[in-house]
């Protein structure tokens, strides 16, 4: 696996893991983002993302803003390490960076505690 920073070419593939019924309701909060939306999102925050590939296909994103981690999976690539991979790497590049995990949301809490990364619940 690697960890690269964002560029316009991931854009669309963040945009949709984010909107994922599967990953949606993870989030603290509900969004139906649109792709012009996302792209203005991006051009400002983009040197804060990094996009997991495993053989070049992205299979999710981090990152940390203000402080606060963010993070999402592919939910067909769960189970192979993606997002232990990208909070280890994530934490190495923002030491201090925390999480805001929504109390529901065992599977963020569990590699949180796996990684050794402190969050607060919400």
């Amino acid at each position: 696996m690697d960890l690269v920073p964002i560029t316009e070419e991931y854009y669309e593939f963040v945009r949709k893991l984010r909107m994922h019924p599967e990953n949606a309701a993870g989030f603290l909060e509900a969004a139906n983002i649109t792709e012009e939306q996302q792209k203005e999102y991006m051009e400002v925050f983009k040197n804060c993302y990094f996009v997991c590939l495993i053989e070049e296909t992205p299979v999710g994103y981090v990152g940390v803003i203000d402080g606060d981690i963010r993070i999402c999976a592919d939910p067909t690539k769960k189970g192979r390490g993606v997002g232990t991979f990208m909070l280890t790497e994530i934490t190495k590049k923002f030491p201090e960076a925390t999480g805001r995990i929504k109390k529901d949301n065992f599977s963020s809490q569990k590699i949180f505690d796996k990684c050794g990364v402190p969050y607060k619940l919400i």
